[in-house]
């Protein structure tokens, strides 16, 4: 399995706005700096992680995108669903009985099958606030987003 810019740019932006924004809504210009990562390819990848119920987004001054879920709800599996589609090592791992023409007399079928359910578990296990406390034990500084005050 190999997973693409979408889903581990996607991973680390969502660690991003949790570690760095908490509830508040991040800019994008600043996810984009701490990341490193286009921002106009962040904007197609918020696409399809608002479509999925991840993110929200919030328009004006104070705007941003922030979290649709808490931190601990959000698991790297969903986020993979929501930027690869599925997360299958292989496509016959996924199929229905009867859709293939080796099922029942292949060897590597249950191989398939039990590794991408192993796998599964294990992206399922880990959440955006794992993420943030290996963050913290790791050291990264906490930075806040760059707003424009007005004053009147």
């Amino acid at each position: 399995m190999r997973l693409s810019t979408k889903s581990r740019y996607g991973l680390r932006a969502l660690f991003d706005i949790a570690y760095n924004a908490g509830s508040q809504p991040a800019q994008i210009q600043d996810i984009s700096r701490r990341q490193d990562i286009s921002p106009r390819y962040l904007e197609q990848i918020f696409q399809g992680l608002k479509k999925h119920g991840i993110l929200k987004s919030k328009r004006g001054p104070q705007g941003g995108y922030c979290l649709a879920k808490s931190p601990e709800d959000i698991t790297v599996r969903a986020v993979i669903e929501a930027t690869e589609g599925d997360t299958l090592i292989v496509d016959c791992a996924g199929r229905k009985k009867g859709e293939c023409g080796f099922d029942g007399s292949c060897v590597t079928q249950t191989v398939w099958e039990e590794s991408n359910s192993r796998l599964n578990e294990f992206f399922e296990s880990i959440t955006l606030k794992t993420l943030c406390e290996r963050g913290e034990a790791l050291g990264i500084k906490r930075e806040q987003d760059h707003r424009f005050m007005y004053f009147i």
